[in-house]
């Protein structure tokens, strides 16, 4: 067990939030008990998630994509109501981390999906600005476009919508997890075979299509889900807390 002080202090120095101009806030969300024995990990706390940690009888959440993002309507009425009520009711924690979460050399979810396609990092995908997420990664051998295509449906469980490029061979890889579509002008700047997010946007099509780059969209959630189960992990063996991740379904 440990106190929710020491799982908040560990993460904020593990994964440095101050260092990122977030969408959002990182850190501790929402407050709820002192004690933490139990963790659940996700990537959205969604009510479903929400109902699923309270079945598991979780002390705290921690989750990618949290609450209060800019923009958003603060007023705490319907769906927003009914996740905080939720938590509140229960006195879960909610923890949620983004930019810091992709972008963490070691647990992050850019480096964790690499690991899972069993891909080496070459350089970052911005060389000259260290704060932007994105890596660019160099296969042992050139592999067939489909070959790739059919390695992240086997790993992600979900076949990607690919772009077809100019080259039938791919020998590096641009990458970067969730809503980083528009990187995509950047692994063409570097050079790059192909480039892979987790959502497309229709420009996005017309761009592979007229600079030659494959592209793979290998979905938003599905790219998500190694960075948080990856810290989970972490705080469990440091803390000596349980970590159960939930898998909460999602095609996009």
């Amino acid at each position: 067990m440990a106190s929710l002080r020491q799982v908040v202090d560990l993460l904020q120095s593990t994964l440095k939030p101050q260092l990122f101009n977030d969408y959002c806030p990182n850190g501790l969300q929402v407050q709820g008990k002192d004690q933490i024995q139990r963790l659940v990990t996700g990537v959205t706390a969604s009510q479903a998630l929400i109902d699923a940690a309270i079945d598991l009888q979780a002390d705290a959440i921690l989750v990618h994509h949290g609450y209060f993002w800019k923009g958003e309507n603060a007023c705490v009425v319907g769906m927003k109501k009914n996740r905080l009520k939720a938590l509140l009711m229960n006195d879960i924690s909610l923890l949620a981390y983004h930019l810091p979460l992709d972008a963490h050399h070691e647990l992050g979810n850019n480096v964790q999906l690499a690991k899972k396609l069993g891909l080496g990092i070459a350089e970052p995908l911005y060389p000259e600005n260290p704060k932007q997420v994105g890596n660019i990664a160099v296969l042992d051998e050139p592999m067939l476009a489909e070959e790739f295509s059919s390695l992240c449906e086997r790993v992600l469980g979900q076949k990607p919508i690919h772009i077809a490029g100019a080259n039938q061979f791919i020998k590096t890889i641009g990458f970067c997890t969730g809503a980083a579509q528009g990187f995509i002008e950047q692994a063409v700047v570097m050079g790059c075979d192909a480039y892979l997010s987790g959502e497309i946007s229709e420009p996005t099509v017309h761009t592979a299509r007229e600079t030659g780059i494959h592209y793979f969209a290998a979905g938003h959630h599905a790219t998500e889900r190694y960075g948080v189960q990856a810290v989970g992990e972490f705080l469990a063996e440091k803390l000596g807390i349980e970590h159960v991740f939930v898998d909460i379904a999602n095609p996009i």
